[in-house]
């Protein structure tokens, strides 16, 4: 859900170590105001997940398919207005339709990356289980054309699989994904598109609660690897269960040549810390993900210090993240206030400087 928040320590200790960080100092001492937070976009009826933010500013949000009535599943925002994205026939396909690779069916995360936007069609709408190969496709941001589609092959998902979250590697070619329905990551070789599954089913995929309390009330849910984040200063890759709170990485030479063994052997339990749903590193190491419990936004510095961001109303299950111009983009999903119908409800997207 797109579903996804998260954290770091020092690079020091990251790399010479994997023990956890149990007491990670944590301190509310800068905690922004609600009034900090600056309101982007409203979509009324529409539950916006991802948002990313393209390195010329455009934003780009999706909506996934939770449910009928969704009017596109990727837009993008201009001034304050949500758009189709590229354009409208690849975002009318219908529940009970015939699927193409030319059409959006369930988005579940959009990212840009350079000049690409990576848009990740899990293929699973109203999460009754795949009904086709999970798809992502990469379109060229400077003319908005289809440049690429990954067709996931079937060794690398399951029947209940929900790929949800990405990370593009350009210095090893790869891009590594969470699925949040059937625990595990899968890395992606960029070139080739060849794909393979690791980590499936194991303590560090998988959930470790089956229900979160937000606002005095249970949300009642088990999900699995859900955020997702590379680290530019230590080479690690960092994943979270949604409903779960540790936080877990791994050094991505040996993910991506280890053998299974390896890899499991090298995961490192970092830190313990709030449930999240969707997470983000900026240039300086610095890790932000949701408190999704205490309707906050939490950082994590390259030393392991945890402070929050922001706190309050306006933060509303925090989902997914962006930074651009050293503003952190969130958007509020709303998740656990979903009871039935969304057709009163507004979803936002927010800004706050950081």
């Amino acid at each position: 859900m797109k579903k996804t928040a998260l954290l770091l320590l020092s690079i020091l200790s990251l790399s010479s170590c994997k023990k956890e960080n149990k007491n990670p100092k944590n301190t509310d001492e800068k905690t922004e105001t609600a009034s900090s937070i600056q309101e982007v976009a409203t979509f009324k009826a529409q539950q916006v997940t991802g948002v990313t933010v393209t390195q010329e500013g455009r934003i780009i949000v999706n909506f996934p398919r939770w449910r009928e009535g969704v009017i596109a599943s990727v837009t993008e925002v201009v001034d304050g207005k949500s758009i189709a994205y590229p354009n409208t026939k690849w975002n009318d396909w219908k529940i009970g339709q015939e699927m193409h690779d030319s059409v959006f069916v369930a988005v579940q995360s959009v990212v840009a990356f350079e000049n690409d936007l990576y848009v990740l069609d899990t293929r699973n709408p109203l999460f009754k289980g795949v009904i086709g190969a999970p798809k992502l496709f990469v379109f060229d941001l400077k003319t908005n054309v289809l440049k690429r589609t990954y067709t996931f092959p079937k060794e690398s998902f399951h029947k209940d699989s929900y790929i949800n979250d990405l990370r593009v590697d350009k210095e090893n070619g790869s891009i590594y994904l969470t699925d949040s329905g059937h625990a595990g990551l899968i890395i992606l070789n960029i070139e080739t598109g060849k794909a393979k599954r690791v980590l499936d089913n194991h303590f560090s995929t998988k959930a470790e609660v089956d229900h979160l309390t937000i606002n005095g009330k249970e949300w009642k849910n088990t999900i699995h690897s859900d955020g997702i984040a590379l680290n530019p200063a230590n080479k690690k890759l960092y994943f979270h269960a949604l409903t779960g709170y540790t936080l877990y990485a791994i050094d991505v030479q040996t993910l991506l040549k280890g053998t299974e063994a390896e890899i499991e052997k090298a995961v490192e339990k970092v830190a313990k810390t709030s449930a999240p749903d969707g997470m983000i590193f900026d240039a300086n190491g610095n890790l932000y993900y949701a408190d999704l419990e205490q309707n906050a936004i939490m950082k994590m510095d390259a030393a392991g210090t945890i402070t929050t961001l922001v706190k309050g109303d306006k933060v509303r299950w925090a989902d997914t993240f962006s930074i651009y111009n050293n503003a952190l983009y969130y958007t509020n999903s709303r998740i656990n206030e979903i009871t039935g119908p969304i057709e009163n409800m507004t979803f936002s997207l927010n800004t706050v400087k950081l």
